[in-house]
């Protein structure tokens, strides 16, 4: 099963132009491993068969690679916000070892349970933090302080860009990972965009290795710093979304 697991893989990266080497191989079986255990007694997935956690979870979250190449390149800085059993942020960090990530959940005990998958997998350059992203987008540790930010959240395109758009520095980029009939969503959401400081560029669609799941990658290029009422206090963005 496990080397069923690893040929999934395998096989999926080379499909997206990617090379996994043994240790990274070994990287995601322990991630696999940890994560089937700890979900036993905490919700991280409903996903745990293991042919289904390597292409919905760990290449679904490689795609971006395929979806925007450049954006992986070089020492970048990134926030997975709303990262919730670590994608896909996690899967970013072991295939692109010189990235230097943030993971943000809301939940302590997820950010409990990142922070032992990033000791037991021998990551570096990687903090887990708890807390909400309304919050820590007025930080000024955080407030457009990375490269890029992704997000694999269920939430409204328009909500997920309040959320997200403040940590992204001017220049950077904001990519959030849709799923399904995204076209009236992004109508909805391309004032609040342009609100934050963004610039909604063309949506990218991508198949998942080994599967018909189609993703669409949904990037926003930073080209003003967003203003300093935004994100609004816990809970507005989700309930209010801008328009």
């Amino acid at each position: 099963m496990i080397d069923q697991m690893k040929e999934i893989l395998e096989n999926g990266c080379r499909e997206m132009g990617l090379e996994l080497s043994e240790r990274q191989a070994g990287q995601f079986l322990k991630y696999f491993e940890l994560l089937t255990e700890r979900n036993k007694v905490m919700n991280l997935t409903a996903i745990t068969e293991p042919e289904e956690v390597a292409r919905k979870h760990f290449l679904d979250s490689l795609l971006l690679f395929q979806a925007i190449p450049g954006v992986l390149e070089g020492e970048k800085s990134c926030i997975d916000v709303g990262t919730g059993a670590g994608f896909p942020g996690i899967p970013l960090k072991i295939m692109f070892p010189k990235l230097k990530m943030t993971l943000l959940d809301s939940l302590n005990k997820r950010v409990k349970f990142l922070e032992e998958v990033s000791s037991e997998l021998g990551l570096t350059g990687i903090t887990a933090v708890h807390g909400r992203a309304e919050d820590f987008g007025h930080d000024s540790a955080y407030r457009e302080q990375f490269d890029f930010c992704v997000s694999r959240a269920v939430a409204n395109f328009a909500t997920l860009s309040e959320y997200c758009i403040p940590f992204v520095k001017v220049g950077g980029m904001f990519v959030s990972y849709k799923s399904g009939t995204i076209e009236e969503e992004l109508k909805q959401g391309r004032n609040a965009v342009k609100r934050l400081g963004g610039e909604l560029e063309p949506v990218i669609f991508c198949t998942i290795p080994g599967t018909d799941v189609e993703r669409a990658f949904v990037p926003v290029k930073k080209i003003s710093g967003t203003g300093k009422k935004y994100p609004r206090k816990a809970g507005m963005p989700g309930k209010e979304p801008l328009k």
